[in-house]
C-alpha cells in the first residue's frame, strides 16, 4: 500500500466535503468528490465519463446503476447511483446544461475537455490541506475511504474485493489498512 490513506474519522470526513460545499464554494470540485467517494471508481475512470452515462436524455432521469469498463482492469462493473450521488449530479447538471457526450467533469475553461488527473489530485489535494491538514490524502483516498467505511459498517472484505476488482483478498484487507486496524484494536481492548 502506498502512502494513500483513507479519511476514516467521519468527522473529517465531513470537514472534507463541507469545503467544496460551504468553505470555498465550487460545484464541479464538490460533486467530483462526492462522486469518488460514492462509486470507489478510480480517479482515470471518473474523468472519462461522459454525462449519458449516468442520465437517460430521452427519458429525462438519472440512471440507476452506471455501467463501466475501468481502464486499468478493463473488467466490467456496475455501480448503483444513491441517491445522494444523483442529487448532487442534478444540481451541478443545472449549472451546465450539457449535451449526452459532454463529459461530466471538465476544465472551466474548455467544457469539452475532462479534467486532468493532476488537476483533480490538486482538487482533493487542497481540500485535504485546507480541513484535515494531512498529505496523504489524493483522489485515491476517496476510493479507499469508500471501502474503508463500508467495511467499519460491516461491508464483509470479500465484498468489496469484488467492487474493487481486486485480485485476491489479501490485496483488500492491506489496501483498506484492515490488518493494521484489527491489530490495534486487540491491543486497545486488551485487559489484565
Amino acid at each position: 500500500m502506498g502512502t494513500t490513506q483513507p479519511i476514516r474519522e467521519k468527522d473529517e470526513l465531513k470537514k472534507f466535503l463541507n469545503y467544496y460545499q460551504d468553505l470555498h464554494p465550487n460545484l464541479r470540485n464538490y460533486t467530483l468528490t462526492v462522486f469518488g467517494l460514492n462509486t470507489a471508481l478510480r480517479i482515470s475512470d471518473i474523468l472519462n465519463l461522459n454525462w449519458e452515462d449516468v442520465y437517460d436524455f430521452k427519458q429525462n432521469c438519472f440512471r440507476e446503476h452506471l455501467f463501466i469498463r475501468e481502464g486499468k482492469t478493463g473488467k466490467q462493473n456496475i455501480i448503483a447511483l444513491n441517491q445522494h450521488l444523483t442529487e448532487t449530479l442534478a444540481l451541478y447538471m443545472k449549472t451546465r446544461a450539457p449535451l449526452p457526450q459532454d463529459y461530466i467533469f471538465t476544465k472551466t475553461t474548455d467544457y469539452t475537455t475532462p479534467l486532468s488527473r493532476s488537476q483533480a489530485f490538486r482538487i482533493m489535494k487542497r481540500a485535504a490541506e485546507e480541513t484535515l491538514h494531512q498529505s496523504h490524502i489524493s483522489c485515491h483516498s476517496l476510493r479507499k475511504t469508500f471501502g474503508y467505511h463500508a467495511w467499519k459498517q460491516g461491508v464483509p472484505p470479500a465484498l468489496l474485493m469484488d467492487i474493487f476488482n481486486h485480485s485476491s483478498y489479501r490485496v483488500t484487507k492491506k489496501y483498506l489498512g484492515i490488518d493494521q486496524d484489527e491489530r490495534d484494536s486487540i491491543f486497545m481492548r486488551i485487559d489484565f
